[in-house]
C-alpha cells in the first residue's frame, strides 16, 4: 500500500480517473434529464441513449485494444480525453436527439480505446507485485464517483440547468488531459528484438496474438466467460429494481436512489478490504461474490413480494450488501488479469474483455425487460438470483479444474517497449 501511495506515475493517473469520472456521472444525469424531461423522449428514445455509449465498447472492444496496444498509450488517452472534450461542448449545444445520439455514440467510441490504454499504462507503472492494491484503488474510486457524481449532478441540474454541466463535464476531461500528458516515461525493459517485431508485424497479426493469449490462459478465458455469464443473468434484474421498487404499496419517492447509492457504499467498501489483504485466490472470490449477489437480490425479491415495512431501510442495506458482493467479483478478476497479462498485450486482452462484458450489459437489459413483461418482475428477478447461486455453485464445483488449468505467466514482463509506453 505504502509503495502505490509513493508512486506519482499512479496517483496522477487516479487523479485523471476520478476528475474525468465526476465529469462522466454529471453528464449522464444532465442527458438523462435533457432527453427524457425537457425534450419529453419516449422510453425507446431514452433506451438509446445507453445503447449509444455502450454498443462502440461492445463492437470495437477487440480492435480499439489493438491500438491501445500498437501506437502510445499516453497520447492515445490525451487524444481521447481532448475529443470527448469537444464533443461534450457540442452536446451543451445540441437542440435534436440525433445529434446527442451521434455524440454519444462517439463519445463511445473514443471511450473504448480509453480504457485499454489506461490499463495498458497502469501495468506499465505499477509493479506486479502492487497490482491487486492498483486495482482495488481504481475501484474505489469508481464506487465513490458513482455515489457522489449523481448527486452533484442533480444539484447542478436543479441550480443552474443542464448546459452548464455539459461545460463542466467539458473542462474536467481537458484537466484529464493535461494530467495524463505529464504521466512519466517508462524504462524499456523488453528485448529491441520484440520491439522490432512488433514495427514489421501488421494489426491482424497483432490481433490475433491477444486473442491467442486469452485463450492459452485457462483462467483469463473461463474467468472472462464466468464474468460475462453473469453480468448477463444479473442485468436481466439489475435493469428492472425500479419497476421492482414500484411493487411496493409504501415506497420512498427517494428509495431508487438510496439503494443505488447503498450499492456504491458497498462496492467502495470492498475494494477497500481489497486495498489492504492483496494475497486473495482471485477466482474463489469471484465465485463467493456472485453467490453474494444472488443472495442479495432473492432476499430484495421477498421483501417486495410479502411487502416488508421499512424498505427505507432494508433496500439500502440490501444494495450495499450486493455492491460488495459485485466488489469481490471485479476487482479480483481484473487485477489478476493484470498479474497474468505481458505489459505489450494488455490493451488487447483487456480490449476484448470488455467487448465481452459490455454486450453483456446491452442484451441483459433488454431481455430483463421482455421476461418483465412476459411473467412479470418478481419470476424474473426469482429466475435471475436462482441461476446466480447457481453459477456459482458450479464455480465452486469446477475451481480446482480451472486453477489447474492456470498458466504461468512470467514476472519479468513487466516492461514495455518504447514504441509504445512514452
Amino acid at each position: 500500500m505504502k509503495g502505490i501511495m509513493s508512486n506519482k506515475g499512479f496517483l496522477t493517473l487516479m487523479t485523471a480517473q476520478a476528475i474525468s469520472s465526476i465529469g462522466d456521472w454529471l453528464s449522464i444525469v444532465a442527458i438523462i434529464t435533457l432527453v427524457g424531461i425537457k425534450w419529453n423522449a419516449t422510453p425507446m428514445e431514452v433506451s438509446f441513449i445507453i445503447l449509444c455509449l455502450a454498443v462502440p465498447m461492445a463492437l470495437l472492444g477487440p480492435i480499439a485494444g489493438t491500438i491501445a496496444d500498437r501506437f502510445g498509450r499516453k497520447y492515445l488517452m490525451v487524444l481521447s480525453d481532448v475529443v470527448r472534450a469537444g464533443l461534450f461542448i457540442v452536446l451543451a449545444l445540441a437542440n435534436t436527439l440525433w445529434m446527442v445520439y451521434i455524440c454519444l455514440f462517439t463519445i463511445g467510441l473514443f471511450s473504448a480505446i480509453f480504457n485499454p490504454a489506461k490499463n495498458g499504462k497502469l501495468k506499465e507503472l505499477v509493479p506486479n507485485d502492487e497490482i491487486k492494491g492498483a486495482m482495488s484503488i481504481t475501484t474505489m474510486i469508481d464506487s465513490a464517483t458513482k455515489i457522489f457524481g449523481p448527486i452533484l449532478s442533480g444539484i447542478l441540474v436543479s441550480a443552474a440547468g443542464t448546459t452548464p454541466v455539459f461545460y463542466i463535464n467539458s473542462v474536467s476531461f481537458i484537466i484529464s488531459a493535461i494530467l495524463i500528458f505529464f504521466l512519466p516515461k517508462v524504462v524499456e525493459q523488453i528485448k529491441v528484438e520484440k520491439v522490432k517485431d512488433k514495427d514489421n508485424s501488421s494489426f491482424k497479426t497483432e490481433f490475433m496474438e491477444g486473442v491467442s493469449f486469452i485463450k492459452g490462459n485457462t483462467q483469463i478465458l473461463v474467468g472472462m466467460l464466468f464474468l460475462g455469464f453473469s453480468l448477463l443473468i444479473l442485468q436481466l434484474s439489475d435493469s428492472q429494481i425500479i419497476v421492482l421498487i414500484r411493487e411496493l404499496k409504501k415506497a420512498s419517492p427517494g428509495l431508487f436512489g438510496y439503494l443505488v447509492t447503498g450499492s456504491g457504499v458497498g462496492m467502495f467498501f470492498s475494494s477497500l478490504m481489497l486495498v489492504k489483504k492483496t494475497n486473495y485466490r482471485a477466482y474463489t472470490l469471484m465465485l463467493m461474490g456472485v453467490c453474494g449477489i444472488g443472495f442479495g437480490f432473492g432476499m430484495m425479491t421477498i421483501f417486495t413480494h410479502i411487502n416488508l415495512n421499512y424498505s427505507i431501510i432494508w433496500a439500502p442495506l440490501l444494495g450495499l450488501f450486493a455492491g460488495f458482493a459485485a466488489g469481490l467479483v471485479f476487482v479480483p478478476f481484473q487485477a489478476s488479469v493484470q498479474v497474468d497479462t505481458p505489459v505489450e498485450l494488455t490493451g488487447r486482452v483487456f480490449g476484448v474483455i470488455g467487448s465481452v462484458t459490455t454486450t453483456a450489459t446491452i442484451i441483459g437489459p433488454l431481455l430483463g425487460g421482455w421476461l418483465s413483461t412476459i411473467i412479470g418482475v418478481i419470476p424474473t428477478f426469482i429466475i435471475s438470483a436462482s441461476l446466480l447461486i447457481v453459477v456459482s455453485l458450479i464455480g465452486f464445483l469446477t475451481k480446482n479444474r480451472v486453477e489447474r488449468g492456470r498458466k504461468d505467466v512470467s514476472e519479468s514482463q513487466q516492461g514495455a517497449p518504447t514504441a509504445t509506453s512514452n
